[in-house]
């Protein structure tokens, strides 16, 4: 990989491990924030079904977080085709360590666990001085770095789950006083009631409320209420259930539904000795609260791009001081105005964009645009890349060009898809990709085309299916 692709991984590095040319294993455990959940009293859960199929195999972002030299667990082979097309871009891709039995239902960690030659190849990494870089770390981390006998390259999973929930991100950015929408935090049931009041009041005032779980992720667990009566009886819901476990304990935050013309992303790194560098800002593309993309670039003002860098480096300096170190993503806001909401919350772990950092440094210079996007199929059929290859023709990414789509993970599309698919059934798959071009008018036609593509293609895998 050239010098312009490992800038970035080299940093983390850096900041992870205190030597640029360290050598990672990189687990995509997605979706953590569910395993810090475990036993914590917020909103009810989603149930397992297909979405979870999907998230579980974004396990694949991580190879192209991963330098040459490095390691990525995976719960399955990539497509063979997949990877050829990546190299042709220019990426030295890492070694792969792909489970022997992978089950859909659960998070590559887990399949890595119940996987004796995987655990051994860890262990003789870890021998060498690797260590383990995952998405997020939580108690299952903790056990595949016991078992394997490799070193962590992050902090506890007590500290990453502390500084990841959002009653933390709350609290700490009323005590630096950074600029947020009116709300309350619930550690507890008269904290929860207190909260609960104050928001009844501004229902009747013809205001709108969020009430969110301290551990939700991607639009699960977060109740937007318009109503009195719905907030009445989401308390009674909080309450009883509470009451009748015994636990007085809560974990919630509760907060006013404020005016935004646009979501942010931004990025900062805490290094092992508690420097703070910023690495990035991007508009966010959400629909009911669930991450959908990227703008880049994210069309604020050196003002505004200033304030973020300054709330990054005093926020840095907090998480450094309660124990954290590694890839911290905030999410933010600019209101009507232009003014910043410049804490939402804290993601104290990787975060979407981070996976996109290799494409954005090598592809992505100041006279590109570019749109991150998650294209949903519905197939009839197995598809391969090479089937996509030959579908979108120009339309793919080619560096002498400047623009196309850059498929970042290849895994989604099929995740899904039965091993013994009946005749006539269909199943959802979801493609991720980076379209890059010259303008941002361009780079909406391309979504465009590339959306009619996939759309034609998904039909004629369920003619012949």
């Amino acid at each position: 990989m050239s010098t312009t692709f490992r800038g970035f991984n080299e940093r983390l590095k850096a900041a992870v491990a205190g030597d640029t040319g360290a050598e990672l294993v990189f687990v995509g455990n997605f979706e953590v924030e569910d395993r810090w959940a475990v036993g914590e009293p917020g909103l009810p859960k989603l149930a397992f079904g297909s979405g979870n199929v999907i998230v579980n195999r974004m396990d694949e972002f991580a190879v192209l977080l991963a330098g040459k030299g490095d390691h990525v667990v995976l719960k399955a082979a990539p497509d063979a085709d997949y990877l050829r097309h990546l190299e042709e871009l220019g990426f030295d891709l890492p070694g792969m360590l792909v489970v022997e039995r992978q089950d859909p239902g659960r998070i590559v960690t887990e399949d890595a666990l119940d996987d004796s030659r995987v655990l051994r190849e860890l262990r003789l990494l870890g021998s060498r001085g690797a260590a383990v870089s995952a998405h997020g770390i939580s108690d299952l981390e903790e056990l595949l770095s016991e078992r394997a006998g490799i070193a962590l390259a992050a902090p506890s999973a007590a500290v990453c789950k502390a500084v990841n929930s959002k009653i933390y991100s709350r609290r700490l950015a009323d005590e630096l006083g950074i600029r947020q929408a009116r709300g309350w935090t619930c550690a507890d049931l008269a904290e929860v009631d207190q909260a609960f009041a104050a928001a009844r009041e501004l229902l009747a005032a013809g205001q709108v409320v969020v009430v969110k779980d301290a551990f939700g992720v991607s639009g699960k667990g977060i109740e937007v209420v318009r109503d009195e009566r719905r907030l009445d009886r989401l308390h009674r819901m909080i309450t009883n259930r509470a009451r009748k476990a015994g636990d007085e304990r809560a974990g919630l935050v509760v907060e006013e539904w404020v005016a935004k013309v646009a979501d942010l992303n931004y990025q900062f790194t805490v290094a092992r000795d508690g420097g703070v560098r910023f690495d990035f800002v991007k508009e966010a593309i959400t629909e009911n609260g669930v991450h959908k993309g990227h703008r880049i670039p994210a069309g604020l003002d050196e003002r505004q791009v200033a304030e973020l860098r300054d709330v990054s480096r005093r926020l840095g300096a907090c998480l450094a001081a309660d124990g954290y170190y590694g890839v911290v993503g905030v999410d933010a806001m600019v209101d009507p105005d232009g003014g910043l909401y410049p804490v939402v919350e804290i993601n104290a772990r990787n975060n979407m964009s981070t996976y996109q950092a290799a494409i954005q440094e090598a592809f992505i210079g100041a006279d590109r645009t570019a749109l991150v996007r998650q294209y949903p199929v519905r197939l009839g059929r197995r598809l391969p890349f090479a089937g996509l290859r030959d579908a979108l023709g120009d339309l793919l990414f080619d560096p002498a060009r400047g623009g196309g789509l850059l498929v970042n993970n290849y895994a989604t599309v099929n995740a899904a898809a039965p091993d013994d698919p009946e005749p006539g059934t269909a199943f959802d798959g979801r493609l991720y990709g980076v379209v890059v071009a010259d303008s941002a008018d361009r780079t909406a036609a391309l979504d465009d085309e590339v959306g009619r593509v996939l759309a034609a293609l998904a039909e004629r895998t369920k003619d012949d299916a």
